[in-house]
């Protein structure tokens, strides 16, 4: 296959988002060490983060922020916060409600990584050529986590956009 039809099969780049869920740093009155982190890292392994987004906690806000985000991309989108047992921890709620497919191994994957991994109720999977995988909202918990599932995560890319790489 050559010319326009060969290069409308190829896999997009590596690109990524970084969605931040947190009242404090929604408000101006926390940093944003998480997302800053966790964008560092995935630039660091050759992403290129498009965008990054701060909204309050609640899972009608992460719904919400994810369908825009999702609207048209292929690539990873990754968010940070709101995953633990606070009553305001609603990321996995409102991210369950948009993905079309679960991932549960790189939830898992995840999980592993420390003890406190265990208190997660994050969860991993697509939306349209979107991998979406919800991270810790502490700036270690997020790139342990995120270094847990980052080697397989251009091949689960490559796949969702469609590629053979088998």
């Amino acid at each position: 296959m050559t010319g326009a039809a060969a290069d409308d099969l190829a896999p997009p780049g590596l690109r990524a988002k970084v969605l931040t869920v947190s009242d404090g740093v929604a408000a101006g009155v926390r940093e944003d060490g998480s997302g800053k982190s966790v964008a560092d890292l995935l630039e660091s392994h050759g992403f290129d983060v498009v965008e990054r987004r701060t909204i309050p906690d609640g899972d009608r806000e992460v719904a919400a922020a994810l369908e825009v985000m999702a609207s048209g991309f292929a690539g990873l989108i990754v968010t940070t916060g709101g995953t633990g047992f606070g009553p305001r921890d609603q990321t996995p709620e409102g991210t369950r409600s948009v993905l079309e497919r679960d991932a549960p191994g790189l939830a898992e994957a995840m999980r592993l990584v420390s003890p406190l991994g265990r208190l997660s109720r994050g969860v991993a999977g697509t939306k349209q050529r979107c991998l979406i995988c919800n991270l810790p909202g502490s700036a270690k918990g997020a790139v342990e986590c995120l270094e847990a599932v980052l080697d397989v995560l251009p091949h689960a890319l490559e796949l969702l956009g469609g590629g053979r790489p088998h």
